[in-house]
């Protein structure tokens, strides 16, 4: 199936995003709904100013992109009913969610597919009210999303492989890059594995082992310096699996297993130290060592990325 008309639901900071990262094709057309009133030009201007700066992007291409970006607040518009797929990015609420897919299923064509930008929903419980359910499936954009390669493209318990398929190639051809999550579940791929990392984490601060900044530092000065070259899976491979299996063997009896979240978080909170919000957390903060880490992940980010 092409894709030539593309519709985001939503224009917020996610949504805006997603349709300037979908108008880098020139021959696509992107509508963005939103049932309250937009600046989708001041919110792009905001996500590609950096790229502009460190030169991925000139002002003339972002322009050309623009042009090819729609808004509208009319539900029966053009842009909708011609969509060959749909991003959702509403607010993350179950019931917002499944009263835009109603409103959309009854207006967009019989083959057009709906997607899911939920970073924590299950794809199949909402499409579970949904008249064609096989023609819907989860696209987990990582925030920033201009910036981070990745889309986890999910499959329901009801989305056929010919919709995962045509997703996972829009997705490439939109610069992405696509990982196929062949089961819903909690976390999809990448949260799965990041949070058994900050369980970890958490756990050795708890337990005394180490403060906050020492756990920090041994993970960017060690397998963290080497992961974007060196994957988890592949260096099984390269150390062998039957050291991978001897390592086990040893270290995982030790390794927090807990299925409920850790004591030490709940403690936080009651002592009101939550993070950027409070302005204590495990570390302290102040605003402008919060903007500091907001501009060096950006800067980092379009570095390794781009090259720039």
């Amino acid at each position: 199936m092409a894709i030539k008309n593309v519709l985001v639901a939503g224009g917020g900071l996610m949504g805006s995003n997603i349709a300037f990262l979908c108008a880098a094709i020139k021959d696509r057309e992107v509508t963005v709904y939103d049932k309250f009133p937009v600046d989708l030009a001041a919110k792009i201007r905001i996500n590609t100013k950096e790229l502009i700066e460190h030169e991925v992007i000139t002002e003339e291409e972002v322009l050309e992109r623009m042009s090819r970006i729609h808004f509208t607040q009319d539900i029966d518009s053009e842009g909708v009913k011609n969509a060959d797929i749909v991003i959702e990015a509403v607010f993350e609420d179950v019931k917002v969610k499944q009263d835009t897919y109603e409103l959309l299923e009854s207006r967009v064509r019989p083959d057009c597919i709906i997607c899911t930008n939920s970073s924590v929903m299950s794809p199949s419980m909402l499409s579970e009210k949904m008249a064609h359910r096989e023609r819907f499936i989860g696209t987990h954009f990582w925030n920033p999303a201009h910036l981070i390669p990745l889309v986890e493209v999910i499959k329901t318990d009801a989305t056929t492989q010919e919709v995962a398929d045509t997703v996972m190639a829009f997705m490439a051809e939109i610069g992405k890059k696509p990982c196929l999550c062949k089961k819903d579940v909690p976390g999809f791929i990448a949260n799965r594995l990041q949070h058994a990392l900050w369980r970890e984490a958490i756990s050795i601060v708890e337990n005394g082992i180490a403060d906050a900044a020492t756990v920090d530092s041994a993970i960017q000065n060690s397998f963290g310096l080497r992961l974007p070259q060196l994957p988890v899976l592949v260096n099984s491979d390269l150390v062998g699996t039957d050291l991978t299996l001897s390592i086990h063997n040893t270290v995982l009896k030790a390794i927090e297993d807990s299925h409920e979240p850790s004591p030490l978080l709940q403690q936080m909170i009651d002592e009101g130290k939550m993070g950027f919000k409070s302005n204590k957390g495990f570390y302290d903060w102040t605003d402008e060592s919060k903007a500091k880490v907001s501009a060096d992940l950006n800067t980092y980010l379009i570095k390794m990325v781009y090259g720039k």
